[in-house]
């Protein structure tokens, strides 16, 4: 049976092995390091999804106080089409709520044709008024 909870620090190494063959991971934010300052951050808002121990699915979402944003949005590739990806993002959307959070962004690669028809099914939308501009700094 599949549970959906809370993510924590803990949850690392199970994360991590789900997030293996995920496109989008970067070795800074998505290192034990930058996993536990994000759920610093937002303790109460990411998910995982776990059968007989093991992580199957994750969900980091998080908020600045005004829009919420999703990251890895992920199902094992052997567990998907059993709604288990749609148990995480609503999870993530009642906890974002709950902060009062009414918007939600995610960024999909344009290639990830499963991906993009999920985020369709699930009522989201493409902006084509946006442009969306990313750099990487050292601070």
């Amino acid at each position: 049976m599949v549970k959906v909870r809370v993510m924590t620090v803990n949850d690392w190494d199970g994360v991590n092995e789900c997030w293996k063959e995920h496109e989008g991971t970067n070795p800074v934010d998505d290192s034990p390091e930058g996993f536990a300052r994000y759920l610093g951050r937002n303790p109460a808002t990411s998910f995982v999804a776990e059968e007989n121990g093991r992580i199957i699915g994750t969900i980091l979402a998080g908020h600045d106080g005004r829009r919420g944003i999703f990251h890895h949005v992920v199902v094992a590739p052997d567990h998907r089409g059993q709604g288990i990806g749609r148990m995480l993002v609503e999870s993530a959307m009642e906890a974002l709520r709950k902060e009062g959070i009414q918007k939600v962004l995610l960024v999909v690669f344009t290639h990830n044709e499963n991906g993009n028809q999920f985020w369709e099914h699930m009522g989201f939308t493409i902006r084509e008024d946006l442009f969306y501009r990313n750099k990487y700094i050292e601070i």
